[in-house]
């Protein structure tokens, strides 16, 4: 007989990736097993609330049962045609996503970083073919401190030494602009600029929320300039700010929408481009694909997660329980906390730099049975699942309070 696989633990776990797996990460030091809802479980049977989600790719919680039983129900069908014949899931996948963000058409892809590359490139093309831009002149205006991806041409527009450093030479055509500066917005823009790409809530950065009227006078910017607004929802989108999109919170509509993360329901990775036809028309045969996008799996499944927000259920969870997100940690501020942002089941949390590091934070609310994850300095980031309860949101917010209250 064969003898039983040996079951290796954490510390050991964590000692076996060393030599093997690339360092471009350095996760906290628990080793998660199982999960379900808003809860994981690491290979010793530790229980951990996740605050984290996947940075909004969970925003459903784990292994959400509308999810599952879509994926189980096409991994027994069909999983990928490529693009080069039709599948039966994709055009349903298709009109609701489009019609969920009252978007014409849908360019599916895979990653994040696949969804705002393929945005370049249809802006680009949109504005020698619309827009009239001479040949290869076309700019695209971002912001400081975005964060879109990690593939070069976006490390490029990054203004995170740490993320561009020893990348380069990078793509030319980008201009970038102080976040939430209207006045420096307007004058990057020419008769060149092809689109103002922007994340309506900057996440990486700190859950950096715009003032009221930024997204609106972006809208009216672009409208007047004649150039296209494309806004990075990637973590943004999908309820978790207590709308579909954050741009809602200002009745704004862009002209092109970046989704992935959530749209994959934590099971597949799952992206896409929406936008208006006039816009992803531009786009004919050979000139863009991708093999797995839009593959029948991925299609069930983000039709999983369209029919989920179609109710409007987890949008008014988001906006909710929100609010007891921002009144817990109101009543934190002065003590540990020197500030916070929050919209929704989003905040970044400034702690106190004489208490620690925003690394140092989260591993001793690890201890506590509490994940979440640093950004800069001495910021911590909060994005539940959308699934969690009042209860576990308080629980939570009191176990920050019991670390920040033991001091360095």
């Amino acid at each position: 007989m064969t003898a039983p696989a040996r079951t290796r633990g954490s510390e050991e776990l964590i000692r076996a990736e060393e030599p093997v797996l690339a360092h471009n990460y350095h996760p906290l030091p628990v080793v998660v097993a199982r999960a379900e809802g808003a809860w994981v479980e690491d290979v010793e049977g530790r229980r951990y609330l996740d605050m984290l989600a996947g940075y909004s790719a969970l925003n459903f919680g784990h292994r959400h049962p509308a999810l599952i039983e879509a994926a189980h129900r096409q991994l027994d069908r069909l999983t990928l045609t490529s693009r080069a014949f039709h599948n039966d899931r994709l055009a349903s996948f298709a009109e609701r996503l489009a019609a969920l963000t009252g978007m014409d058409m849908v360019l599916p892809m895979n990653t994040g970083a696949e969804a705002v590359e393929s945005g370049i490139k249809v802006a680009r093309k949109w504005a020698y073919d619309v827009k009239g831009v001479p040949a290869d002149r076309a700019t695209i205006v971002v912001a400081a401190d975005n964060f879109h991806g990690r593939t070069t041409t976006i490390v490029g527009f990054s203004t995170d030494e740490t993320a561009r450093s020893g990348f380069g030479p990078f793509t030319p055509g980008f201009r970038i602009v102080p976040y939430n500066d209207l006045a420096a917005l307007e004058e990057a823009v020419d008769e060149t600029t092809a689109a103002v790409l922007i994340e309506p809530i900057q996440g990486e950065a700190g859950v950096n929320i715009p003032d009221d009227g930024y997204l609106a006078g972006v809208r009216e910017l672009t409208d007047r300039a004649g150039c296209l607004f494309v806004a990075d929802e990637i973590q943004s989108g999908l309820g978790r700010t207590g709308h579909t999109l954050a741009v809602q919170h200002e009745s704004v509509v862009p002209d092109v929408v970046l989704l992935g993360k959530a749209l994959g329901g934590g099971i597949v990775p799952v992206s896409a481009v929406v936008a208006r036809r006039e816009v992803l028309s531009v786009l004919h045969p050979g000139e863009h694909g991708s093999t797995f996008g839009g593959n029948p799996l991925a299609a069930a499944v983000g039709t999983a997660v369209v029919e989920l927000l179609e109710t409007g259920e987890f949008q008014r969870r988001a906006a909710e329980l929100g609010v007891l997100l921002r009144e817990g940690l109101e009543r934190l501020v002065g003590r540990g906390v020197v500030g916070f942002r929050s919209r929704g089941l989003w905040a970044g949390v400034d702690v106190d730099p004489a208490l620690g590091t925003g690394r140092g934070i989260s591993e001793r609310l690890m201890r506590e049975g509490i994940l979440v994850k640093d950004t800069h300095g001495s910021t911590i980031r909060i994005a539940p699942p959308l699934t969690v309860t009042a209860e576990e949101l308080q629980g939570a917010l009191g176990t920050l309070e019991k670390v920040l209250a033991q001091g360095a």
